[in-house]
């Protein structure tokens, strides 16, 4: 039967999100798991894919519109479905039966119906003429004291899409020579949640006389801010620290990786002994929600992923269930998928825990911020050489410190303080990791 999907909660408690890319065409016949479109989200462009299988009717939205979470934004006929069906259902959904020829042919958004997606606003421009700009890009532009007025889009039909913004200057007058070079900017292709370092930078002088740049935070870099700043001041944080003798661990990956098949990180063992820590400690997999506690069967772990402008943590499923080779494969598809920009809405929710190693980047040990609505994150540092006391003995070990930062909403301190032994015992005796 006919059915009309709706723009779905990519990231929790998004309220409105982007579609930056169709990846189909009204015609084109839908399985289950096609792709259907990228969505771009403050955070990060996922691939939203069908959970039903038809025939492309209408697409309701158009590229680069940005929309609230819940607005119809597609809809599917199946084989043999009256045409008329769809018309009733789009209907009842308020969403017009014939689609403008052209954005310029829209009406104005305030004689839209209600429950129509909604669409991109407009800007007056000095020729008479109107510039279209999503309900997104004028909250930035506003944010950042930018004027819409000169902007060159590069959207579809010339519409104001966010990555516009991030090429355009901070210059209330909208000179000329501001976008001037945004339009040079923009002939350099990028990804819209990819940050330019010295994209809109404006240089000026601090009161002391000394020369100083700002430079326009990222969707992403502000999406980071205001999650962890809400983490620190809502999570009530405690933090706990071992330091684990990881010979053996290391001599284990060595044999395992001469084997062949998918190479094995340190990383990987550790995430496994994460998942397995959350089983010998039950109460550890679950999460604060609505005043109580959610607790969860399966062990899912988050792993902190850096790509450029920020950093996103992909979830692996079922980590307990997976042996260490499939856990490796499943790591390293799923970074190369995180620094692609191809990661899906399924991929960057759930998880009570997330893994985040800096060890690679030589830092021996550091405490990390909780990723809401997680309830923990283990900052793992790196392996080396360091003297310890062994059967009174000065001796020399391979070493590894992990913090746990803990919700103590969710679990005390004796509770993390159980679970982190478990983390410890079997990346000493990593044997129980692989079998």
């Amino acid at each position: 039967m006919a059915a009309i999907i709706r723009m779905p909660e990519v990231l929790a408690g998004a309220t409105e999100e982007a579609i930056q890319q169709w990846l189909v065409h009204e015609g084109d016949p839908v399985d289950v798991g096609t792709p259907l479109a990228e969505i771009e989200t403050e955070k990060a462009v996922v691939e939203f894919t069908a959970e039903s299988t038809g025939t492309v009717a209408r697409r309701l939205v158009a590229d680069g519109d940005s929309v609230p979470v819940g607005s119809p934004i597609i809809a599917l006929l199946e084989s043999g479905d009256d045409p008329a069906e769809l018309a009733e259902l789009l209907a009842a959904a308020g969403v017009p039966l014939q689609a403008p020829a052209s954005r310029a042919d829209a009406p104005e958004p305030d004689s839209l119906p209600a429950a129509r997606a909604t669409p991109s606003t407009t800007a007056p421009r000095a020729d008479g003429h109107r510039r279209f700009a999503s309900p997104i890009v004028r909250r930035l532009a506003a944010e950042r004291g930018l004027s819409l007025d000169g902007v060159v889009g590069s959207g579809p039909d010339g519409r104001i899409v966010r990555r516009d913004l991030e090429f355009t200057v901070h210059d209330p007058a909208g000179s000329a020579a501001t976008v001037a070079a945004a339009a040079v900017a923009r002939a350099v292709p990028t990804k819209p949640a990819v940050e330019a370092p010295t994209t809109g930078a404006r240089r000026s002088s601090d009161p002391g006389g000394g020369a100083v740049t700002d430079t326009p935070a990222s969707a992403m870099r502000r999406t980071i801010a205001r999650r962890l700043a809400e983490s620190k001041s809502t999570i009530p944080h405690f933090y706990m620290t071992r330091h684990l003798e990881v010979d053996e661990l290391l001599a284990l990956r060595e044999r395992i990786n001469a084997l062949g098949g998918p190479r094995v990180s340190v990383n990987d063992f550790i995430v496994k002994a994460v998942a397995l820590a959350h089983r010998a400690v039950p109460d550890a997999a679950a999460i604060w929600h609505d005043e109580g506690l959610r607790r969860y069967g399966d062990i899912d772990v988050a792993v902190a992923v850096a790509v450029e402008g920020g950093l996103v943590t992909p979830v692996l499923r079922g980590v307990d269930r997976l042996s260490i080779g499939a856990l490796a494969a499943s790591s390293a598809e799923l970074a190369d998928r995180a620094r692609a920009g191809a990661l899906t809405a399924a991929d960057l929710t759930g998880g009570t825990i997330a893994v985040s190693n800096l060890g690679m980047y030589g830092v021996d040990e550091f405490a990390a911020i909780i990723n809401p609505p997680q309830s923990a994150i283990l900052a793992v540092g790196r392996a080396s050489a360091r003297p310890i006391a062994r059967d009174g003995a000065l001796a020399v070990a391979t070493m590894m410190s992990v913090t746990l930062s803990g919700d103590h909403r969710v679990m005390d301190g004796a509770a993390a303080a159980k679970w982190l032994a478990a983390l410890a015992d079997l990346v000493e005796h990593p044997l129980g990791i692989v079998v």
